[in-house]
């Protein structure tokens, strides 16, 4: 990529960024002192400034002064900086980025290998086909995995026709590493990786933990759920790979694990809660975005708790954009840079229009069979606006010296219209009389069953951690 698509692409941001810089200059404008608080606010979703923010030795969690500075001819607040005994980070560089980016007709993720160097230089994992493949493929049974859900195991809920399981992604020019249970167990020694997001999140989870299942005896493997969180141990390995929901990233009204179905949903400035669950992992794997396809949602000023907080209207792509920088700012100030590699899901992919692959109207991805040929297909449910969000805000990082692999499965999941659950999942609100007559109705066309999709996900997370850069 050349260096002024770059720049064009800061520049396609500027419609957006406008908007959260308003939203930014009215809520500073209601604060008399610096801005001291859980997470930096008063930053519209620029570019920051490379100098990085770190606390005091003294107050760690004391934020900098704010002071506004100049870009793309327009104002941001980056932080002064005030630590004079911060970390060469540079130095410590835990993963080279890869970042995503939209290019041409702006229809598909691919990955920017000039703008950031890719510990991969020969090989794009995220451009490729599915391949019909029944003799390496699943690299599992769902009836062996002891950790299987309900959500997922969609032949245990009478799917008959499995071939679904048996589609291998071959990217274009490389070969994806095969899954190693045990090499990847030995990298995760005495360390913890945690999934930190939403139910897609969790589905990549349980992949993981079907992937390694077979390659620990029962005796040396237990589970154990604590509210939002859910931990696996590998005790041979002293391993944890661990599952915390937080579908939002910030702190919501829909953090309840159980109860979180909530189509009025609020959210406020604050990763605290959340961090304190997952603030020491070796590895880090965020997802958040469907989650956000709400038109409207609201904005708490103020706790949950508290009677006199008051509530602010923010449309989703604004609030998208609000949570992501509250997420970054945390991770920049608090993050241990020597120690814990950060990486971000793109979007995974729904299939909710039949119209879009050439069905009727009416039609979804029940009853679908094959996957999507046509390469390059991309649904209107991928919301590039929302990825060039997160894309931003994780080059926003780099520039502040911590690094986020982004990991690109995007593309490779829009082709699989046949491999989500559909009806064949345990329903924990059963279906009505007129939804069993009409089966799409209630299809899952979010998740994925396993074996599944997933699977492949994960094998591109252990191709980044085989490498360890």
């Amino acid at each position: 990529m050349k260096e002024e698509n770059t720049w064009e692409r800061a520049a396609d941001l500027s419609a957006y960024t406008d908007k959260i810089e308003a939203y930014h200059m009215q809520k500073l404008t209601r604060a008399s002192t610096a801005l001291v608080g859980e997470n930096v606010t008063g930053c519209p979703l620029h570019p920051p400034s490379t100098a990085p923010l770190r606390p005091s030795s003294t107050a760690p969690f004391q934020h900098a002064p704010m002071r506004p500075r100049k870009f793309f001819k327009s104002r941001y607040y980056a932080p002064v900086k005030h630590n004079t005994h911060a970390p060469n980070c540079s130095a410590h560089a835990p993963l080279v980025v890869t970042a995503v980016y939209l290019a041409g007709d702006s229809s598909r993720l691919l990955i920017d290998q000039e703008t950031h160097k890719n510990p991969f230089p020969s090989c794009d994992f995220s451009s490729g086909k599915w391949v019909y493949d029944n003799k390496s493929q699943p690299l599992y049974k769902e009836q062996n995995c002891s950790f299987m859900v309900e959500d997922f195991a969609c032949e245990k809920y009478g799917r008959k026709d499995l071939k679904y399981q048996e589609w291998r992604w071959q990217p274009n020019d490389c070969d994806l590493p095969r899954f190693n249970a045990k090499a990847l167990l030995e990298k995760l020694r005495d360390k913890r990786l945690v999934f930190a997001g939403d139910s897609l999140n969790k589905n990549q989870w349980i992949s993981l933990l079907c992937l390694i299942d077979s390659a620990i005896p029962t005796s040396q493997k237990h589970a154990n759920w604590h509210n939002a969180l859910i931990t696996f141990k590998a005790t041979e390995y002293n391993a944890s790979i661990d599952f915390y929901w937080e579908p939002l990233l910030v702190e919501s009204n829909c953090d309840d694990p159980v109860n979180h179905h909530v189509r009025n949903r609020v959210f406020r400035e604050s990763m605290e809660k959340h961090a304190r669950q997952w603030s020491d992992a070796d590895l880090l794997v965020f997802d958040s975005f469907m989650w956000w396809r709400e038109p409207n949602m609201k904005l708490l000023r103020g706790s949950f708790e508290d009677t006199n907080a008051t509530y602010e209207d923010v449309e989703e792509q604004l609030g998208y954009e609000i949570a992501l920088r509250t997420w970054s700012d945390w991770l920049d100030v608090h993050i241990n840079r020597t120690k814990t590699r950060l990486f971000f899901m793109s979007l995974s992919p729904y299939h909710k229009k039949a119209e879009e692959w050439g069905m009727s109207t009416d039609q979804n991805c029940y009853n679908e069979t094959e996957p999507i040929l046509e390469e390059g297909h991309w649904g209107s449910g991928s919301d590039v606006k929302m990825m060039r969000a997160a894309e931003a805000t994780i080059q926003g990082l780099a520039a502040r010296g911590l690094k986020v692999q982004i990991l690109n499965i995007t593309q490779l999941s829009e082709y699989r219209k046949e491999a989500h659950p559909t009806i064949y999942r345990k329903h924990w609100i059963p279906p009505t009389k007129e939804q069993l007559l009409n089966p799409k109705s209630y299809s899952d066309c979010v998740h994925w069953c396993l074996p599944g999709v997933p699977d492949v996900w994960n094998q591109i997370l252990f191709a980044y951690i085989l490498h360890d850069s």
